[in-house]
């Protein structure tokens, strides 16, 4: 069984998780965006043991505090896709444009393709590439939980922008509906911002990509 927690962070209130395999207390922060002493004060309080960094693409939201969080806890950094390069090594444009303050250059320990299997513990993860929003993005989903991590791809009531370098509207909603409703319309998400939702749910309601929208 696997456990999270939603921890917001930023002045773009990014949903940073902390999760963790239940019988090893052993736990990964997917898309650390920053504020690096409150996530570590978070994984203390709830005794966990951080063995890895995941990734979910490369906007600076979402990472902002990743090479700081692996300097000081030398954990490897797993994700996004390798296409999401690109925006990890502009990290400085990035953060002139998004409000930030100017962060290192990284390279993850793993780029993470489609059909990979990431490990927290003994829970474990499967790798969804779902490009659109960016070229990179990666959903991870727990099929024993029933929980994915969907990062900007997909939000409730609506979808990820598609307007920045290299995404692709048609590519988005595709991604979305060809991989991520076929896991299950009870499977609960956790978007880059804002509450979660159910698959089930945004196929009924999301203005997007709603059943009703594909005949």
């Amino acid at each position: 069984m696997m456990k999270f927690k939603i921890v917001p962070v930023t002045h773009y209130q990014q949903n940073c998780s902390i999760i963790w395999c239940e019988k090893t207390q052993r736990a990964a922060v997917v898309d650390p965006g920053g504020e690096v002493d409150k996530l570590l004060a978070e994984l203390t309080g709830l005794g966990l043991t951080l063995e890895k960094i995941i990734l979910t693409h490369g906007h600076m939201d979402h990472v902002g505090g990743t090479f700081e969080l692996a300097k000081r806890t030398g954990v490897p950094i797993e994700g996004p896709h390798k296409e999401d390069a690109f925006w990890l090594d502009i990290l400085d444009q990035q953060a002139a444009m998004m409000g930030f303050e100017p962060q290192p250059v990284f390279t993850p320990s793993r780029w993470l393709v489609s059909g990979d299997a990431v490990t927290v513990g003994q829970s474990v993860l499967e790798v969804l590439h779902c490009p659109g929003h960016t070229p990179g993005h990666v959903v991870l989903f727990s099929r024993l939980d029933r929980l994915a991590w969907v990062g900007d791809v997909l939000f409730r009531g609506s979808i990820g922008r598609s307007d920045f370098p290299r995404g692709d509207y048609e590519q988005l909603v595709t991604s979305i509906v060809s991989q991520l409703w076929p896991l299950g319309d009870d499977v609960r998400f956790i978007p880059g911002h804002g509450p979660m939702s159910t698959f089930g749910q945004e196929r009924k309601s999301n203005p997007f990509v709603a059943d009703k929208n594909f005949g």
